[in-house]
């Protein structure tokens, strides 16, 4: 997967890169499209390592992270994360399932639309 098309996405959900988190989000985005046994550890897996990447905490990761998944959910594009998520969004999705519904939308179309055919 190239960064460009995460970077398009994360972007067009709302967030913008002046968050710490935006960085965390591509780079968690990447390690999940790379194995996906990182969606089922996101606490014990993926945190660190992303952590370990930054060189910084688990725990700035993941409150980074939810600080993000905050600014798409209050302030962002809720239409197109509803959208790639397939479904209606009554609550604000966990970290492990935004990774989730950014990661299943990348590998849908990853391999057919460049630039995820313009959302």
């Amino acid at each position: 997967m190239h960064e460009p098309e995460i970077e398009y996405l994360i972007r067009s959900l709302g967030i913008g890169a002046t968050y710490r988190g935006y960085a965390y989000l591509i780079y968690g985005t990447r390690l999940c499209l790379s194995d996906e046994n990182y969606l089922l550890f996101v606490s014990k897996y993926l945190y660190p390592d992303i952590a370990h990447h930054y060189n910084t905490t688990s725990y700035s990761v993941e409150r980074d992270i939810r600080t993000v998944i905050t600014v798409c959910w209050e302030h962002g594009n809720r239409p197109l994360l509803e959208k790639i998520a397939l479904r209606p969004l009554t609550l604000k999705p966990t970290s492990g399932e935004f990774f989730d519904i950014v990661t299943a939308h990348l590998r849908k179309y990853s391999e057919c639309c460049p630039l995820l055919s313009a959302l």
